[in-house]
């Protein structure tokens, strides 16, 4: 495998990472509505990002598993939802909500890399799919980082003086 393969496979990983990890913070905070409906929207953002590297992967002789399905509702959607509910009512949730914010800057700040390294390996090959596919997903990426960023600048005063 080239070095190409290789970031595609390691984005690949990195995009269906930061989809799981979108929608498990988007339960986890589920009565926190700006929360949920955001990093839910965010999920979906990377889960295309991880099909269409599945897609261009087999382009360069890759087999990249396709993305997982979005969690259907069900048993352990309720569950998590009282959960989450049950969180709401405590103090600790707003210390949990800052280390979940902050993972996922640093999922998504690893993919925005990993954009960069594919725009750049694909400029010096030529390779126009893979730098129109760079050119479509890292601006996602980035306003996911922005995302975290925003919401950690504006929830920790709040939450760290209140301790």
């Amino acid at each position: 495998m080239n070095g190409i393969g290789l970031i595609l496979r390691a984005l690949h990983h990195g995009e269906r990472h930061l989809a799981k990890e979108l929608t498990t913070v988007a339960e986890r905070h589920r009565t926190d509505h700006e929360i949920h409906h955001i990093a839910t929207d965010l999920a979906r953002w990377s889960t295309a990002h991880a099909r269409r590297l599945a897609d261009a992967g087999r382009d360069h002789d890759l087999n990249l598993s396709e993305p997982p399905q979005e969690p259907s509702s069900g048993p352990l959607s309720a569950l998590r939802e009282k959960a989450a509910e049950a969180l709401g009512h405590r103090p600790e949730p707003g210390l949990l909500l800052l280390r979940d914010l902050r993972d996922l800057h640093v999922d998504a700040a690893r993919n925005s890399l990993y954009w960069e390294m594919l725009a750049q390996a694909a400029q010096a090959t030529k390779d126009e799919d893979l730098l129109s596919l760079a050119a479509a997903c890292h601006p996602q990426t980035l306003r996911q980082m922005r995302w975290t960023n925003t919401m950690i600048k504006e929830l920790s005063p709040q939450i760290l003086t209140s301790l």
